[in-house]
């Protein structure tokens, strides 16, 4: 193979020969003028391998199109300190930061959503896949996944279809991998019917000389493809699925003209993780990417254009397990378990001894060149020749139009909704507890295995899940995923905040320092005015907080055009914050009743505040108003009071406080400990909004007496708004609230825990 042999011949010359037949440019998602530019940067129209390549790299998916310019302003607020705290951002596969100890640790969300409606289990599966080799591809051993999901009603028809084949999807593939489980969320709400979204994290671990990064340098360098062959499957998924709407028409019928959804399976991408880390360690790997969405054409461009900016690849060595594609195909297929690695002539018989070893199918199918050209022959024939920079980097960039809609102002305007009496509050606490948000997920998430490697420490029902990072120090990360679309639907600015918070809050509450931020943002069309005010309003919000809270976005995630016909979802910008903790053993638990007698703590303050709340929610149907204030500084200090109290045994339990408010916390942490409590309303304020209402930045903690003392003389002396609530009492096996009701936690117990069963099984 010549490298830098000049190719002007085949298809590029026929291309050339003939500007005028006509090309499926809009059936591949192309505009007019997206189609223009490319045969301008060509100086021809585009062979049909190019136009594949061009219309999945130039999709919405890929190239953040309709984003850019705003997800820049991440860029723009980022200070310096924050930066200090990654060794790898935006723009990499994963967000990497430095925990200490000479650790890293890399982790990023993103979603699966429209594939996963059309067929659920491989949707939901490829997706754990898909974001699994991201954090390989940066050096580092998966450790553990979350998953972030929401659905239609949770009794509708459709919801029954999408939701078990989801979670066996997330459960069996990370089942198999043997990667824990250790969170997320299940939502329920009408305008996710038809567009479920099904978000992924993980989160790998590395040493901090052993990081990463996809670029292809070195001229003369060998391109490897290694792991499963190359079939059909994923063709066209993130040039239709995930960056256009559905029609509304998901009938079997309707459903014909979508692309196959990407097959996976877990075992090979396990080998392929064992042997992506023995390369790593041999030394023997210059750059590595993953192949996902638009496949060979991502890998390769990407690769390239990050690199020296030169590639030749021969495509027909491609190990295909599909007879008779062609090379638009090859290039825009999204099989999966497959990883792209460039490598030194002379380890090159190293690498594939490796591969070998591990049963890991790996060929040479090109090498790094200087000519600055992407350069893709098949059975000598120049089916490619392109800027890369051109098809990875340098695609359309839309300003497109941002409106406030019309309907916002109605919608903040408060509802007077009736308020039960204090006789009703019973009845209310174990509607709300069983209610479809409210209810335990525990039919969820023992599907998932959360303690395979035994590194998990906090899992679900935990606020956050935890896992140990090193075995000798018990140095470990705790992580949580949060976003609640109806406050976003109020107002994306707050709401995007409140997301961060409450990430941020579920991450303290177990004893650990939120030191950065991963982002899934959901939203609808992108042509929709509305849509994209709400997107600004939810990027800017969130960058703001960050910049307030002093961490960093390291990475993230666009997924738009998640509507149906003219039906957005709620705004969901999905928050993952990542925090680290020096010793595991000192976690703070959810679930109360270490010691009878201990005190319940309420810190911070409650306030009437009821906007966006599940209680209008589930009892009303309705949303209306504003959502909860938000105090990022409180939440700051909140988090520095909960650290000291892991670090000083002053606290043996911990859980924050967010939908369904008080009620729903308590009774939550009371049965996740299996224990009793009294609990004490102030007599200043009304008893319902003390139980219902969803003012943030609060927390319930259990204090041993011992401690109690020192505990609130600290959160006196750091002007900590604190209350006694109550006292454990594991021996009356009731949660008494006084005044108000006693519940037996068998009571309690079966409305919360009976819901999802009745509706799933």
């Amino acid at each position: 193979m010549t490298a830098n042999k000049t190719h002007n011949t085949d298809s590029v010359k026929h291309a050339e020969s003939t500007p005028d037949v006509p090309q499926p440019y809009t059936e591949l998602g192309l505009k007019d003028d997206e189609y223009q530019r490319i045969r301008e940067i060509l100086g021809r129209r585009p062979t049909d391998a190019e136009l594949a390549m061009y219309s999945v790299m130039w999709s919405e998916h890929c190239s953040y199109k309709s984003s850019k310019v705003h997800l820049s302003y991440f860029g723009k607020t980022t200070t310096e300190q924050m930066r200090s705290k990654m060794l790898a951002g935006i723009g990499e596969n994963a967000g990497v930061v430095d925990i200490g100890d000479g650790w890293a640790v890399t982790f990023k969300v993103e979603s699966h959503n429209h594939p996963s409606y059309v067929e659920p289990y491989q949707g939901a599966a490829t997706g754990v896949g898909g974001i699994v080799r991201d954090i390989m591809a940066m050096g580092a051993r998966p450790l553990a996944v979350m998953d972030s999901l929401r659905f239609g009603p949770a009794d509708a028809p459709d919801t029954r279809r999408v939701l078990p084949g989801v979670v066996a999807g997330v459960g069996g593939y990370g089942n198999c991998l043997g990667l824990p489980n250790i969170g997320g969320e299940v939502v329920f709400d009408p305008t996710y019917l038809g567009n479920p979204l099904v978000n992924a994290l993980c989160v790998g671990a590395m040493r901090v000389e052993d990081l990463h990064l996809a670029h292809a340098s070195g001229t003369g360098n060998k391109i490897i493809l290694f792991g499963a062959r190359t079939g059909l499957d994923g063709i066209g998924g993130v040039s239709v699925l995930a960056s256009d709407t559905f029609s509304g028409d998901e009938t079997s019928a309707g459903r014909k003209k979508l692309p196959s959804v990407q097959v996976g399976d877990p075992f090979m991408e396990k080998v392929l993780i064992e042997c992506c880390l023995e390369l790593f360690r041999e030394g023997i790997v210059v750059g590595i990417q993953d192949l996902g969405g638009a496949g060979l054409s991502c890998a390769t461009s990407e690769l390239a254009s990050a690199g020296d900016g030169g590639m030749h690849v021969v495509l027909d060595r491609v190990p295909l397990r599909a007879k008779g594609m062609t090379p638009a195909e090859i290039l825009s297929s999204e099989s999966q378990e497959r990883m792209c690695a460039v490598v030194k002539p002379s380890d090159v018989d190293a690498f594939m001894r490796v591969c070998a070893k591990w049963d890991v199918t790996a060929t040479e199918i090109g090498e790094v060149t200087d000519t600055g050209r992407l350069v893709i022959t098949w059975h000598d024939e120049v089916v490619v020749d392109v800027p890369p920079r051109t098809v990875a980097h340098e695609g359309p960039v839309y300003n497109r139009p941002v409106q406030r809609p019309a309907d916002q102002d109605s919608l903040q305007r408060p509802v007077d909704l009736p308020r039960p009496s204090t006789s009703d509050l019973r009845d209310l606490v174990l509607r709300m507890a069983g209610s479809h948000n409210l209810s335990s997920r525990n039919w969820v998430t023992d599907q998932y295995d959360r303690y395979v490697r035994g590194g998990t420490v906090l899992s679900q029902p935990s606020d956050s899940g935890m896992i140990r990072i090193d075995e000798e120090s018990g140095r470990g990360v705790a992580l949580s995923v949060d976003c609640n679309g109806r406050y976003c639907k109020l107002d994306p600015y707050t709401g995007a905040q409140l997301a961060l918070a409450e990430a941020y809050r579920n991450v303290a509450v177990s004893g650990a320092t939120p030191v950065a931020v991963t982002n899934c943002l959901n939203f609808g069309s992108p042509e929709d005015p509305g849509v994209m005010w709400q997107f600004e309003q939810a990027v800017r919000g969130l960058a703001d907080g960050c910049v307030e809270l002093g961490i960093p976005v390291t990475g993230g995630n666009v997924s738009f055009y998640n509507q149906t016909g003219s039906t957005a979802i709620l705004p969901t910008p999905v928050v993952g914050v990542l925090g680290v903790i020096d010793d595991v053993r000192r976690r703070i638990p959810t679930g109360i009743g270490a010691e009878a007698g201990e005190t319940l703590l309420l810190l911070g303050t409650t306030s009437d505040e009821f906007g966006g709340s599940e209680w209008a929610h589930v009892v009303h149907g309705s949303l209306s108003g504003l959502p909860p204030r938000v105090d990022l500084k409180h939440e700051m200090l909140l988090a520095d009071i909960l650290r000291a109290g892991s670090r000083d045994g002053m606290i043996s339990a911990a859980h924050d406080l967010a939908e369904g408010g008080l009620a729903q916390a308590i009774v939550e942490a009371c049965l996740i400990g299996q224990t009793g409590a009294r609990i004490f309303l102030a007599e200043d304020q009304d008893p319902f909004v003390q139980l219902f209402s969803e003012s943030t930045g609060r927390v319930i903690v259990a204090v041993p007496r011992t401690e109690e003392l020192r505990f609130t003389d600290m959160l006196t002396a750091r002007s900590m708004p604190w209350r006694k609530l109550g006292v454990v009492d594991p021996e009356s096996k009731a949660l008494e609230i006084q005044d108000v009701a006693t519940f037996g936690l068998e009571e309690l117990s079966n409305a919360w825990q009976g819901t999802l069963p009745a509706l799933f099984h």
